[in-house]
């Protein structure tokens, strides 16, 4: 039987692209994740290597979908070849338990960790850069500007938190940081 697996890193990246192509293939059974491959633990991808039997077909679309380094791919590769399990990548074709095959998953394997690496190399290097900028700061831009949270917490001094969430639509929480932040600071400042 044919097993398709797939896989993103993170959960606002989509699986689709990759669930239309093992459709495609003609996989009746599609195990799917959003988990980082950095990490060795990915659960679907476990439950599914316990459930292969010799004669399955694993299918995944790319190989960096399968293993986290060329020493992960190589042992999970030897792995279910020793089940009798065969693989194909979708990109690459049917890897075969011959020397050629082998070698062949071995060279491709490499270059798909050293594409990974060079991708965090070049993140790691953006990050830096915008580190030296004055205004840079790490994590997900505030939602409402420092303008909006001082009329928020202004509104407060006259209405409550609920009356005050559903004029500006900022939530309680935020608030309460923003209120609680405001006090430090004139704590400071004293």
């Amino acid at each position: 039987m044919k097993y398709g697996y797939a896989r993103v890193s993170s959960y606002s990246q989509e699986l689709e692209v990759q669930l239309q192509a093992l459709k495609a293939e003609g996989c009746p059974e599609i195990y799917s994740e959003k988990f980082t491959g950095t990490k060795k633990d990915r659960p679907q991808f476990s439950i599914l290597l316990e459930k292969l039997e010799e004669g399955d077909t694993l299918v995944v679309t790319k190989l960096d979908r399968f293993a986290r380094s060329t020493s992960d791919a190589i042992e999970t590769i030897k792995m279910l070849f020793h089940k009798g399990v065969k693989v194909h990548v979708l990109n690459m074709g049917l890897i075969e338990n011959t020397p050629h095959g082998r070698l062949a998953f071995s060279v491709l394997s490499s270059f798909a960790e050293f594409e990974r690496d060079m991708i965090f190399e070049r993140t790691q290097e953006g990050k830096a850069i915008a580190r030296q900028r004055p205004d840079y700061r790490e994590g997900r831009p505030n939602k409402f500007s420092k303008k909006q949270v001082q009329h928020a917490l202004e509104l407060l001094k006259t209405r409550s938190y609920k009356q005050v969430e559903e004029v500006t639509g900022i939530s309680k929480s935020t608030l309460i940081r923003a209120k609680k932040k405001s006090e430090l600071e004139k704590e400071t400042v004293k």
